[in-house]
């Protein structure tokens, strides 16, 4: 019945596709693949197994490449034995190297890691003063270029490039109407990024090897920088709030960035960088950067439940209770769904908690139920299809509804050609 929503209303900026390999795996960025969704583990890189352990939960919450850290010897070794035992895991997501001021030393010393890894993050601010900065960034790229692999030239306005700041500074006091600070560090950011892609080129890489990106931490700052950043190149770019936060000021501030960018059709990859909260798992910031592509349109990763808020006729926690019990089964079932049954992820459910608009919004979903409200008779109406199809009573609405969503997902979506 319902399918995925129609999407951006404005055209997708074009950019060049860059590929970004794990052995066989591939990863298509830009051009007219989907937007990628990205994470970054906070594992210390060295200890193996916890990071492998935390890369293959990242990837099974919908991230499709993950970022690790490699900023010590002792991580360098441990990147191979990572790729090593995500293979044996069957995780074929590409390890993406954040590197930092000794990341050309420890991928000429440490080949092995160049290797593992499928794509290299570089920050231009990071990677050497004076003359050293060329020499580095230069190593750097021959390297990456050496094992065709691509580049994330990432811009951050924590690591500026103080040098390139600084003269930018000085030939802005020269102007007749100087630039405010604002402007000039989103151009200081742009210039930075580009300047160091086109050396990259001149280095020897192939342009569509590389992707940029420009974080700030401010939400009217990124969309500022993005927008002006894709008026002027057609690298695949990377979105992503820096520095977002915990919790809800996190998820709401990378949301109105990130949402106001990809509706005008800006961006490639995206990741949300939240904070989590001791003992919060990791995977929070792909569920949301998930939810966030899906709510516009572009993607469809999970079924989605559409579900009341509830009011003064939804007295009893039941609908609440349901929804939570069937968003969390769907996403329990779809890394085993999303291979049997191709088309499931575009499913929708409604769980609704009375009369006013459950019925309604049930006929809408794929599959949907209307819980009794307060006074209401114990009845529960199940839609199927836009249908009524059966009335649920009882004490066991809750394990009869999640049986009839799985038996619908078995008939609608396994049969053969049916997407």
């Amino acid at each position: 019945m319902s399918e995925e929503g129609s999407g951006m209303t404005s055209v997708r900026r074009w950019s060049q596709q860059s590929l970004v390999r794990c052995g066989d795996h591939v990863v298509t960025v830009g051009g007219d693949a989907p937007v990628r969704v990205q994470s970054m583990t906070n594992t210390d890189t060295a200890q193996v197994i916890e990071t492998a352990v935390q890369v293959k939960e990242l990837v099974q919450a919908g991230s499709e490449m993950v970022r690790i850290t490699v900023n010590t010897p002792e991580a360098a070794q441990a990147v191979p034995h990572i790729r090593d035992q995500l293979d044996r895991m069957g995780i074929q997501a590409p390890l993406i190297g954040d590197f930092h001021f000794n990341g050309h030393k420890l991928l000429a010393d440490y080949p092995e890691c160049a290797q593992a890894l499928g794509k290299y993050r570089i920050n231009p601010g990071n990677v050497g003063k004076g003359d050293k900065r060329d020499r580095q960034f230069a190593v750097m790229v021959e390297t990456a270029a050496k094992y065709d692999k691509a580049i994330r030239i990432g811009v951050n306005w924590g690591s500026l490039d103080q040098e390139l700041l600084a003269s930018m500074m000085d030939e802005n006091s020269r102007r007749a109407e100087p630039w405010d600070s604002k402007k000039l560090m989103c151009e200081a950011l742009i210039a930075s990024a580009l300047d160091s892609a086109q050396r990259a080129i001149d280095i020897g890489l192939r342009s569509h090897q590389i992707a940029l990106s420009c974080k700030v931490s401010g939400v009217q700052d990124l969309i500022t920088v993005y927008r002006e950043l894709g008026r002027r190149c057609d690298f695949p770019l990377h979105l992503g709030l820096t520095e977002a936060g915990m919790g809800t000021k996190g998820i709401v501030a990378s949301t109105a960035a990130l949402s106001v960018l990809l509706q005008e059709g800006i961006g490639d990859t995206i990741r949300v960088s939240l904070t989590p909260a001791p003992g919060e798992s990791r995977t929070q910031e792909v569920l949301v950067a998930s939810e966030i592509l899906q709510s516009l349109g572009l993607r469809a990763f999970a079924p989605s439940v559409t579900a009341c808020p509830g009011c003064g006729r939804t007295t009893s926690t039941t609908f609440q209770e349901l929804t939570q019990q069937i968003d969390g089964f769907l996403r329990e079932q779809m890394p085993i769904w999303s291979q049997q049954y191709p088309g499931v992820e575009r499913m929708k459910v409604a769980v609704m908690g009375c009369i006013v608009n459950g019925p309604g919004e049930s006929k809408h979903a794929d599959i949907g139920i209307s819980l009794p409200g307060t006074g209401e008779a114990p009845a529960a109406p199940v839609y199927i299809d836009g249908e009524k199809r059966q009335t649920l009573r009882g004490e066991n609405i809750a394990s009869e509804f999640r049986a009839i969503v799985e038996s619908y997902v078995k008939n609608r979506y396994g049969r053969a050609g049916v997407n």
